[in-house]
């Protein structure tokens, strides 16, 4: 394993934008970025060696600020949406910019995915710290947020978050990575994708969950047995009319709090390439990249066009902090966040 680091940038706030490179054995690598504590490049063999870039991403640093797609990124406080930008936490009500229709979304505008993180190497791994302090973008308390990326000669990344507060609130961390196993040589809609989760939330209009999970048992959110992710995209069935695509959040089966699970598995049967995810937390979105076109020029000279990468974000669900009745996203002094998420790259 090889591990570098360059500045590569500069923030808003004139701070150094920093691009770490983790290398395995064979050559296959990843990218990180400090700003948004971002995955750049994953670079993994195909079924005849042949290394490929299997993530979305742009070649400057400064195309990754305020993206729509939020691409390779930590979004936070809070990842995905938060109904009408409020919730109450200890009888107190708390006001969020609405930045997603009627919502909050990833945070805000000004979230942890569009702020420069201080960074370092450590050993074979390179950690992110993000200091957010207290009313910062609505939320309650001073938070410090380690993300931790680890990258293996067994093509594994493995991204550890760990957070503490210094009073209560609410915390969700993912990645926002967007996936293409051909390394953008097609779209993703003959990817076959396998999810571990025999319920999805339903959500209305604006993918706010309505509340209790259903089965995903005979609609189009069946992905218990793997299948083409293209295959009911279109069908007539809400979820799709609303998204334009997948655009859900999928419970995970067996889910244990602190227990590592598989969530998803994802296979492009062109280039061999499969991706297995694993996590701690709760739920998956599936993002099917339905609104990529006109996002920022991409890396290797590519225009991303819609359905070109799918989304595969570990969390907590859409909206828990105004539904008691899902597994807690609250935070409080004394405790400690630990969540992980591990992207294992392999071929078939």
């Amino acid at each position: 394993m090889a591990t570098e680091g360059k500045i590569w940038g500069k923030g808003p706030d004139g701070k150094e934008i920093y691009k770490y490179k983790l290398t395995a054995a064979d050559g296959a690598y990843v990218e990180l970025s400090s700003l948004g504590a971002a995955i750049v490049s994953v670079c993994v063999p195909d079924k005849d060696g042949v290394l490929g870039d299997v993530v979305l991403g742009y070649d400057k640093a400064e195309d990754y600020l305020a993206d729509g797609p939020c691409a390779g990124k930590c979004p936070g406080r809070f990842a995905n949406r938060i109904a009408k930008g409020h919730f109450t936490l200890d009888g107190k009500e708390y006001t969020l910019p609405v930045n997603n229709g009627p919502n909050h979304l990833h945070g805000g505008p000004q979230g942890f995915q569009n702020r420069v993180w201080d960074s370092r190497i450590d050993g074979q791994a390179v950690e992110f710290l993000y200091f957010s302090a207290d009313g910062e973008c609505g939320y309650p308390a001073n938070l410090k947020v380690v993300a931790r990326y680890e990258w293996g000669d067994d093509h594994a990344l493995k991204l550890t978050f760990t957070a503490v507060s210094d009073g209560a609130t609410v915390l969700n961390l993912t990645n926002h990575a967007y996936f293409n196993l051909s390394a953008f040589k097609e779209n993703v809609l003959g990817h076959e994708l396998c999810l571990a989760a025999s319920e999805y939330l339903p959500t209305d209009q604006t993918l706010i969950p309505l509340g209790d999970s259903e089965p995903v048992a005979g609609t189009p959110m069946d992905f218990v047995t793997p299948k083409p992710i293209g295959r009911d995209i279109e069908a007539d069935f809400p979820a799709l009319k609303y998204g334009k695509g997948y655009d859900n959040c999928f419970v995970i089966d067996d889910y244990t709090p602190g227990q590592l699970e598989k969530a998803a598995s994802l296979y492009c049967p062109a280039s061999g390439r499969a991706l297995d995810v694993y996590t701690t937390q709760p739920g998956v979105q599936i993002y099917t990249g339905n609104w990529l076109n006109g996002c920022p020029a991409g890396k290797h000279g590519l225009t991303y066009h819609d359905y070109d990468a799918v989304a595969i974000e570990c969390q907590h669900f859409p909206d828990t902090p105004n539904k008691p009745d899902y597994p807690t996203a609250e935070l409080r002094p004394g405790q400690t966040y630990e969540e992980a998420i591990v992207f294992e790259f392999s071929v078939r």
